[in-house]
């Protein structure tokens, strides 16, 4: 089935500590029904140092619930649906208007 946020979709948080604020869905995890959001759900985390890394405190972003989470459409959240298009393609659609998200 089709997923209803992917990968490079701008997102509204709906709830939670980043209320809100939106971003860019960099990885969607469709086992677990989360996705990881540019700039939302920071953490600090404690990192060992290695040759590839350097140690300390860095700050990263951590999955968040996809039902946390809402399709931004002309800077508004809305609700995604799906329809299929004169050719037979099955597309995404806002709900708030009507439009077509994937083009």
């Amino acid at each position: 089935m089709a997923s209803k946020i992917r990968k490079g979709d701008s997102v509204i948080v709906l709830t939670g500590r980043d209320k809100g604020k939106t971003g860019e869905v960099i990885r969607v995890i469709p086992s677990e029904d989360r996705a990881i959001v540019r700039g939302i759900n920071m953490v600090r985390r404690h990192q060992r140092q290695t040759p590839a890394h350097e140690g300390g405190i860095i700050t990263k972003e951590m999955p968040i619930h996809l039902s946390n989470l809402a399709i931004s459409h002309g800077g508004e959240a809305t609700r995604v649906g799906f329809r299929f298009t004169d050719d037979g393609r099955k597309v995404r659609y806002a709900k708030r208007t009507g439009d077509a998200i994937d083009g």
